[in-house]
C-alpha cells in the first residue's frame, strides 16, 4: 500500500479508530524513529559489509538511509559533504526524523543525542588535506554523501577511524553516490568495481553481495580476493598464508579483509517520491542525466573536461588493445619515475615493439617508496628489467639524480630527463609549441594515443594508470602548449601522477646503442645516428 493510498483510507476510520491509530504511531515512532522501506534500502540497512555503496540514480533514499542508519544502528556518527552548505539538507531531515533540534549547535555542527546515545557530526572536506582536521576521531559510522565529489584519498584517508571500543557495536561506512559527471569522480566506479566497472575480474557482481578486498601492504593498491574468503591472513613468501599461529606475527602484520557491496536504488524503490511527480521530472531531464539520475548509468554521460590534456575515450581505447604477450618482444625503451617519499611509488615502464610496429607497454612494475630508500636499490630494480639494449629514460628532478649517476657509471644507456627545461620539439601539427619539456611529454602521449595517429599505443588495463593519464588539464601560454606540474595534479586530485610519467618517460623514442668494432677500436654508436635527440617519441 502506498502512502497515497493509506491517506485515502483515514477518512473511513472512527474517532476511537483514529484515536487507537494515532496512539499505536507515536508508540512505534518512540520505539524506532526511522524504518527502512522496503526492498534496496532494508537491503542497505540490514547489509553486513563493511563498506556499504548505495543509490546510483536519484530519489533512491540516500539521505533518508544516513539519517537511519544514525539514529538506529549507531552511537558516534560522522557525516560528510564536500561543501559545507550542503549539508543542509542532511540535516533538516534529520530534525523531520526526529521531531526537534535541540542539541544541535557548533561550528562544523555537532548534534548531540538527536536521539539517546547518539551524536552526530558533520563535517565538510571542500579541499585536499582538510581531511587532516579529523584525524584521530573515532565514529562507528562514516557517511559520505555524493561521494563521487570526493577525492579518493579524502575518502580512504576518512575511513581510518571507523572504530569503536563498544561491546557488540558494529562499525561500517556508508558511500551514497549517484553516476560521476567528471574524471576525478571515477574512482567509485573502481572502488565497487565488481557492481560497477564491466572490465573488472568479478563483474557483474549481484547487489548486496559481499565482496573481499585487502589493500596491499607494499603497494598501498586494492587487492580483490576471487573466492570471497573472509579470514585474516599473513604474507609467507608474497603468497597469502591463513594457515598460521597468531602469536608468531605483530598485529599489524595480520590483514583482515574488509567486505563491500553495492546496492543500486532508483525512485521507483521509493514509494514517497513516486507519486509526487518527481519521477516526471527525472523523466524529462536531457541526456545523458536522465540516464544518470533516472536509472542510474554509470556508463551513461561521464564527461572529460574540455581542457583535459588525454581524452578518457582514447587511453581506454588503448586499454582495451593491450593482449598479454609471450614473448614480450624487444624491449626498446623504459621509462622511471623515481618515489619522491611517502606514499610514492617507483614505477617502471617498458615498452616493447609488437609484430605490426606498435608499441606496446608492459604491465607497470610498481616499487613501494621505501623498497627504494636509495639510487642503488632503485638502479638495481632498473638493471633487473632492462633487456635488449634498452635506454632507460629517468626522471632526474630530485631523487631522481642519484639512480641516473650509478646507472650511467655501470654504463647503461640512460638518459636523464629533467621535464621543467626548455621543449626540443612542436606538437604534431608542427605550429604549437611547448612550455617545457613536462608539457611536451604529456602530449606527445595524447598524441600517441589519438585515433588519428594510428600509432595503435597498447597500455595495461590499470585503473590507476587510466586516472592518472586523465588527471592532468592543459591552457595556452601566449603560444605554447601549458599542461599542469605534477604538484598542481596532487592538489587538484589528490594524486601523484606516477604511473602516467613513466609511461610518458618509457614513450621516449631514443635509438639503441651497441658496442661495435671498428678500425680495431670498440666504440659506441646509435642504431642510425651518431647524434640524436633523446627526447624524441614514437
Amino acid at each position: 500500500m502506498t502512502p497515497e493510498q493509506a491517506g485515502r483510507l483515514l477518512k473511513y476510520l472512527t474517532p476511537k479508530e483514529q484515536a487507537e491509530l494515532d496512539a499505536l504511531l507515536a508508540a512505534d515512532i518512540q520505539a524506532a524513529p526511522w524504518r527502512p522501506l522496503p526492498g534496496p534500502q532494508t537491503m542497505a540497512y540490514e547489509s553486513e559489509a563493511d563498506v556499504i555503496g548505495y543509490g546510483g540514480a536519484a530519489g533512491g533514499g540516500k539521505t533518508d538511509l544516513a539519517c537511519g542508519l544514525a539514529l538506529t544502528k549507531h552511537t558516534r556518527v560522522q557525516m560528510f559533504r564536500r561543501e559545507g552548505p550542503q549539508l543542509l539538507g542532511i540535516i533538516d531531515r534529520m530534525a523531520e526524523i526526529v521531531g526537534h533540534r535541540t542539541g544541535l549547535g557548533g561550528k562544523p555542527a555537532v548534534w548531540d543525542e538527536p536521539v539517546p546515545g547518539v551524536k552526530v557530526e558533520f563535517g565538510s572536506v571542500p579541499n585536499l588535506g582538510d581531511e587532516s582536521k579529523f584525524q584521530g576521531r573515532p565514529k562507528d559510522l562514516l557517511v559520505i554523501d555524493e561521494a563521487a565529489n570526493f577525492l579518493e584519498a579524502q575518502v580512504r584517508f576518512l575511513k581510518g577511524w571507523v572504530r569503536t571500543t563498544k561491546t557488540g557495536q558494529r562499525t561500517r561506512t556508508l558511500m551514497c553516490f549517484n553516476p560521476p559527471t567528471t574524471t576525478e569522480g571515477r574512482w567509485v566506479i573502481d572502488f565497487f568495481g565488481p557492481w560497477l566497472n564491466k572490465r573488472h575480474k568479478l563483474f557483474p557482481s549481484a547487489p548486496g553481495q559481499l565482496r573481499y578486498v585487502y589493500v596491499d601492504p607494499v603497494l598501498g593498491e586494492d587487492v580483490w580476493i576471487e573466492d570471497d574468503d573472509p579470514r585474516s591472513f599473513v604474507f609467507l613468501h608474497g603468497e597469502r598464508c591463513y594457515d598460521f599461529d597468531p602469536e608468531d606475527y605483530r598485529p599489524e602484520d595480520i590483514i583482515k579483509p574488509e567486505s563491500r557491496t553495492f546496492i543500486p536504488a532508483r525512485v521507483t524503490d521509493n514509494p514517497f517520491l513516486v507519486g509526487t511527480g518527481y519521477l516526471a521530472q527525472l523523466q524529462a531531464l536531457p541526456e545523458p542525466l536522465r540516464s544518470q539520475m533516472l536509472k542510474g548509468d554509470f556508463s551513461a554521460g561521464m564527461e572529460d573536461d574540455p581542457f583535459q590534456v588525454i581524452p578518457t575515450a582514447w587511453a581506454e581505447a588503448a586499454m582495451a588493445r593491450w593482449r598479454e604477450r609471450v614473448p614480450r618482444g624487444e624491449m626498446m625503451s623504459m621509462g622511471v619515475d623515481v618515489a619522491r617519499g611517502g606514499k610514492d611509488n617507483t614505477i617502471i615502464a617498458t615498452r616493447h615493439m609488437t609484430e605490426t610496429g606498435a608499441p606496446w607497454i608492459d604491465k607497470l612494475k610498481v616499487h613501494e617508496g621505501k623498497a627504494t630508500p636509495t639510487g642503488q636499490a632503485t638502479a638495481g630494480l632498473v638493471l633487473a628489467e632492462r633487456r635488449d639494449n634498452a635506454p632507460v629514460h629517468i626522471d632526474v628532478i630530485g631523487v631522481g639524480a642519484s639512480p641516473y649517476d650509478i646507472l650511467r657509471d655501470a654504463k647503461c644507456d640512460v638518459y636523464g630527463v629533467n621535464v621543467s627545461e626548455t621543449a626540443t620539439s612542436l606538437d604534431r601539427t608542427g605550429r604549437l609549441s611547448f612550455f617545457n619539456l613536462r608539457s611536451q611529454m604529456w602530449w606527445k602521449i595524447r598524441e600517441a594515443l589519438d585515433p588519428d595517429s594510428a600509432i595503435g599505443l597498447c597500455l595495461p588495463d590499470d585503473p590507476d594508470l587510466l586516472a592518472e593519464l586523465c588527471a592532468p588539464k592543459w591552457e595556452m601560454s601566449g603560444m605554447k602548449i601549458k599542461v599542469e606540474s605534477r604538484e598542481e595534479i596532487v592538489k587538484r586530485t589528490g594524486r601523484s601522477p606516477d604511473r602516467a610519467t613513466a609511461v610518458g618517460l618509457a614513450l621516449f623514442d631514443t635509438p639503441k646503442v651497441h658496442n661495435i668494432v671498428r678500425g680495431g677500436r670498440e666504440r659506441a654508436v646509435a642504431d642510425s645516428v651518431l647524434q640524436y635527440d633523446p627526447t624524441r617519441f614514437s
